[in-house]
């Protein structure tokens, strides 16, 4: 897979990339996963629920991003409109990394408090929506969590998911649940904007 994303690397130029993180330990593999895809020549902006930044500091993704990180729905950035809107509208493609099982609730049940779940309830049909869940294995395998991602599939025809996967986690346990690696979600955008 290392092959075909390096043969399609020059494909990221021109697009861009919203990442969304919500609240987990697996935040500080987002730093990478923007650093790879602005290194892929994609232009990336990030969102954090207020939760994300409990692990990772908005100023390390601006950084790497090169553009403000916004952290609340009422934070504003250079675009005139509404930003959830304004951004959901700019954005080739949205990915959600990690993506908690908090998170994923909020979507399939249409709950917006935060600037994730906002910018994702506006975000236009045609664009696709990646998730990279990240939790607890017990977390993952609970039956609530799974019927919510049911209802996600059911709903959302432009839903793409990357992991978990299984291995060692913050809770000292090996399981289900792990965020999938910076570079397979980068690799899985690549996909996702290639087709």
């Amino acid at each position: 897979m290392a092959d075909d994303a390096q043969q399609l690397a020059g494909k990221l130029t021109d697009k861009r990339v919203l990442i969304a993180l919500s609240g987990g330990i697996a935040c500080y593999k987002t730093a990478t996963l923007v650093s790879r895809l602005v290194q892929r020549g994609a232009e990336v902006r990030v969102i954090m629920s207020d939760a994300a930044t409990k692990f990772i500091t908005p100023l390390t993704l601006q950084s790497l991003s090169g553009h403000p990180v916004l952290t609340s729905m009422w934070d504003h950035d250079d675009r005139p409109d509404s930003q959830h809107v304004g951004l959901a509208r700019w954005c080739d493609v949205l990915a959600i990394a990690p993506c908690s099982a908090d998170m994923i609730a909020k979507l399939a049940h249409g709950l917006t408090p935060d600037i994730v779940s906002l910018t994702a309830s506006a975000l236009p049909a045609n664009t696709p929506l990646l998730l990279a869940p990240a939790m607890n294995a017990d977390m993952w395998a609970n039956p609530i969590c799974q019927n919510n991602l049911k209802t996600l599939r059911e709903l959302l025809p432009n839903l793409s998911e990357i992991g978990p996967d299984e291995g060692w986690q913050a809770c000292r346990t090996n399981g289900s649940g792990r965020m999938s690696e910076p570079e397979a979600i980068r690799d899985a955008i690549i996909t996702i904007l290639n087709q």
